[in-house]
């Protein structure tokens, strides 16, 4: 437990730090690399982290897909995208809308998007504790979750960046038409989606792990 709390910390202390030295650099040339460079920070510190808290780079099968369509079987959240990829696309698109609403509107489009990396790689960080993990395997349908793979946390924070540079190119009622669509798709298809998810994740509802094992 300790050393799950250790590895959140550190997550989120480095993180905070790499942002702090981009903003103070603001002003230096070939912002661009210095962009990349903190974006490529962010995403090494959540592997070191998912490293220290045992989690695997790539699934234990021996196998590395780049999908994996089963979101009740062995390999869920150990290849690089699957079903769940879809609400990783749906955080792109609420921090993008969340950002653009506490920010300031001077505050450059890089930036908020360096930010949405960094809550993206903390939650990713956070899910994989052994707390979390055990409380998603009480409470919910995922009775064989053990842990997302390095592979498919990168596949996360992939996602999340897509749908976020995505946002903001498009007016917001698309962002809203296509939220409301994934939300719709999963629930058809796996019986799950982001709202489900946080509903299950702070208030368990067992009439809905029982619907949902239905699915299996």
């Amino acid at each position: 437990m300790m050393s799950d709390l250790l590895a959140v910390l550190a997550m989120m202390t480095g993180a905070g730090i790499l942002l702090f030295i981009r903003f103070w650099q603001s002003r230096r040339r070939r912002q661009w690399l210095a962009d990349a460079l903190t974006a490529l920070g962010l995403v090494a510190l959540m592997i070191a982290a998912l490293t220290w808290l045992g989690r695997l780079p790539w699934c234990d099968c021996g196998v590395v897909k780049l999908w994996y369509g089963d979101a009740y079987g062995s390999q869920n959240s150990q290849q690089l995208f699957d079903p769940y990829t879809l609400t990783h696309l749906l955080h792109g698109l609420g921090f993008y809308f969340l950002l653009w609403l506490i920010l300031p509107r001077r505050v450059p489009f890089v930036w908020r998007l360096l930010m949405a990396i960094a809550l993206e790689a903390t939650w990713e960080v956070v899910e994989n504790t052994a707390l979390v993990i055990e409380h998603y395997r009480a409470v919910t349908a995922s009775l064989g979750y053990y842990g997302d793979t390095i592979i498919n946390s990168l596949g996360d924070v992939a996602a999340m960046s897509l749908a976020f540079l995505f946002a903001s190119r498009f007016r917001a009622w698309v962002s809203v038409v296509i939220f409301v669509a994934i939300e719709v798709l999963l629930f058809v298809w796996i019986r799950d989606n982001l709202t489900l998810n946080i509903l299950m994740l702070l208030y368990p509802l067992e009439s809905v792990k029982l619907w949902q094992i239905g699915a299996g």
